[in-house]
């Protein structure tokens, strides 16, 4: 059979499958080489929204600014101390999710932050969106004159939902990687892949491990060793396609 491959910056917030043409791509199935330790196939993702929090205050000489001056900058630290301690991503783990606020930009007058939601679940992406709009009129009301401004963007989807249309798909890597001599490990990746973009788009794909580690740090790596193993899962999940 006919083996397309393609090569994408794998940004898992969608951008790297945004001018990505499914049909002229032409496959059945995919999948993604990316992930981590060996013999880890991954069919599920987190969900994924992006919130944006501007809150809009007003300049005055600090000299002069008593009852005058509303510190943007002042209230949306207060907005962020409010985001629930136990549910960020340094103190999560498995199928857990979190709010991550990672980009904060402004002054006085107005002052915004980026903050990631992250769920394995739509449901509770949606809760988590509902605490932050509930959070902001909160806030709104505590600091007279202030204005908040919230806007929500979802990002991508669990691939599992999709990934349920067809098991084959996750079964044959199974196959493949017991032929190539590894446990196979199905897991959840705490992130996102292309996949998860092209799952929705009609391409089911699910994740192969590469044997990276240590992602977005200063010390991140991949095993040689793995990454040949990697190698000879695809091998067999070829021969396994073309057979069955």
């Amino acid at each position: 059979g006919k083996i397309r491959i393609g090569f994408t910056p794998d940004e898992e917030v969608g951008r790297g499958t945004e001018n990505f043409d499914v049909k002229k791509f032409g496959a059945d199935f995919a999948y993604t080489i990316d992930g981590a330790e060996l013999g880890e196939i991954e069919d599920s993702t987190f969900c994924a929204a992006c919130a944006t929090v501007t809150v809009k205050g007003v300049i005055i000489h600090p000299g002069y600014a008593k009852n005058k001056m509303i510190n943007a900058t002042r209230i949306l630290s207060h907005l962020i101390a409010k985001l629930p301690l136990n549910e960020a991503p340094e103190t999560t783990e498995k199928l857990q999710g979190f709010y991550h606020p990672y980009d904060i930009t402004g002054d006085v007058t107005e002052s915004k932050v980026k903050i990631l939601l992250r769920d394995f679940d739509l449901k509770g992406i949606e809760k988590k969106s509902r605490f932050l709009k509930k959070l902001c009129k909160d806030v709104e009301k505590k600091f007279k004159g202030v204005k908040i401004e919230l806007e929500i963007k979802e990002q991508y989807k669990n691939m599992k939902y999709a990934l349920k249309k067809d098991p084959r798909v996750v079964n044959y890597a199974i196959e493949a990687t017991k032929s190539a001599g590894v446990k196979p490990k199905l897991t959840a990746i705490r992130g996102g892949t292309d996949g998860s973009r092209l799952s929705f788009m009609g391409l089911l794909t699910p994740n192969i491990w590469d044997g990276g580690q240590n992602f977005h740090s200063i010390r991140e790596w991949v095993s040689l060793e793995w990454m040949q193993k990697a190698v000879d899962t695809l091998v067999a999940l070829s021969s396994i396609w073309a057979k069955k």
